[in-house]
């Protein structure tokens, strides 16, 4: 009999034997590891330096090879600029018109407002190129005059006297500027290489960009194509509002300035218009200098009065520039902080000289823009597995027009919930 509290037994068969218990010998340990002598933040630190390494050889390297290519490079650039100030016009003309015939309007367009800006420079100069070399001689004569007194007090003709060492200057070195002069034609040459390459692309990518893109993207494998349409989206887009952006910006500038030497009586008004509307395509420092240059015209032409009041204009266009213009113009494209610009300006100056300095911020620009599309819209959890959604309805997709949040949020519960719902009602 089976004592209090104890279960049954089952009655064992005759002849069977109890079953047997295999006893198994745990695994010999494992000799212990020796103590780690590195700290763990200093392989942090480590694996950071070798991967920043490579990452920084690769990167010189595509600028060596791309100094190397310097005039297809520029040349493909001015292409990108070209087209992204006459794509609205072409787009506006395609309306009416073939594309090909409104490619080829926009830039007659183009060029007659570039000629006749020139033109109208040039004949600005030579009308007042007499009156100007008299201003400028007796401006030199009043600045000598005006730096002998207090709070200078130097000698009388250190003006005169300056101006004579520069012309003995140039005449001694008449040789070597001359050589200068004649392989600065070689540059030229290559400018205008670059130039008319720069025109032949702009009108392709006017004319058919889309389906260059289209073509370009279909070379890529299909799971990569989505993540490179959102990046080129945000590079174009990014770039030709900064073109668009800076161009309006400079031209404002321009006419503030034109505005304010013509107040003020200073020769040369167009030319100077000019100088501040190419400088001002230089973020921060373009627009200062040609306002100096400016102030110099005006000092020898006007007087120092007028000159300080033309360095004052300097505070104002740049205040005007930094507080209304940029946050107005540019701030839907480009945003980045006005240190990050300046440090931009300055590292391309040193790296590719007034080249670099123009080309700096729209390539910073557009690297933000696109690191900023891939890190705030990237591709959801488990794309490309077998089990994933990509529908409209699929978890981590925002919700469809039409749709309520909260109620697409209280939808989507998983199916045991709604079961345990339906036994529990």
């Amino acid at each position: 009999m089976n004592g209090p509290g104890r279960p049954p037994r089952r009655p064992r068969p005759l002849g069977s034997r109890p079953p047997r218990v295999a006893l198994r010998r745990p695994p010999p340990a494992a000799p212990p590891e020796p103590p780690e002598h590195v700290p763990a933040g200093l392989r942090t630190a480590a694996g950071y330096a070798w991967r920043l390494g490579l990452v920084g050889v690769a990167v010189y390297l595509a600028v060596g090879v791309l100094g190397e290519l310097q005039v297809p490079v520029i040349a493909v650039f001015l292409a990108l600029v070209i087209t992204s100030v006459l794509r609205p016009l072409v787009d506006l003309l395609d309306r009416v018109m073939p594309r090909s015939l409104a490619v080829l309007l926009a830039f007659v367009c183009a060029v007659v407002l570039v000629g006749g800006v020139l033109a109208l420079v040039g004949t600005n100069v030579a009308d007042e190129w007499n009156g100007i070399g008299n201003e400028l001689r007796g401006g030199l004569g009043r600045i000598d005059q005006w730096l002998t007194r207090a709070p200078f007090h130097l000698r009388a003709g250190t003006v005169t006297a300056l101006r004579a060492k520069i012309g003995a200057f140039l005449s001694a070195h008449r040789s070597a500027l001359l050589t200068t002069a004649l392989s600065g034609a070689g540059t030229a040459v290559e400018m205008a290489t670059g130039l008319a390459l720069a025109v032949f692309c702009s009108v392709f990518f006017l004319h058919s960009g889309d389906r260059m893109w289209a073509w370009a993207q279909h070379q890529l494998p299909a799971r990569a194509r989505p993540v490179w349409g959102r990046a080129g989206r945000a590079a174009w887009h990014t770039f030709a509002g900064y073109t668009r952006g800076v161009l309006i910006v400079a031209a404002t500038n321009a006419v503030l300035v034109g505005v304010a030497l013509a107040v003020l009586r200073v020769p040369l008004v167009l030319p100077l218009m000019v100088l501040e509307f190419v400088a001002a395509l230089v973020p921060l420092i373009g627009s200062p200098i040609a306002l100096a240059v400016a102030a110099l015209v005006a000092l020898a032409a006007r007087g120092p009065v007028v000159a300080l009041l033309v360095l004052a204009l300097i505070v104002i266009i740049g205040q005007i520039e930094g507080h209304l213009l940029h946050p107005l113009v540019l701030g839907w494209s480009v945003r980045i902080h006005p240190v990050a610009v300046a440090l931009s300006v300055i590292g391309g100056a040193v790296l590719a000289g007034v080249l670099g300095a123009v080309v700096a911020v729209p390539v910073v620009s557009v690297a933000w823009a696109v690191i900023s599309e891939l890190r705030d819209h990237g591709p959801p959890e488990g794309r490309g597995g077998p089990r994933s959604r990509s529908g409209p309805g699929s978890r981590g997709d925002a919700p469809a027009v039409g749709d309520h949040p909260r109620r697409t949020q209280r939808d989507r519960r998983r199916p045991d919930q709604g079961e345990t719902r339906e036994r529990g009602g």
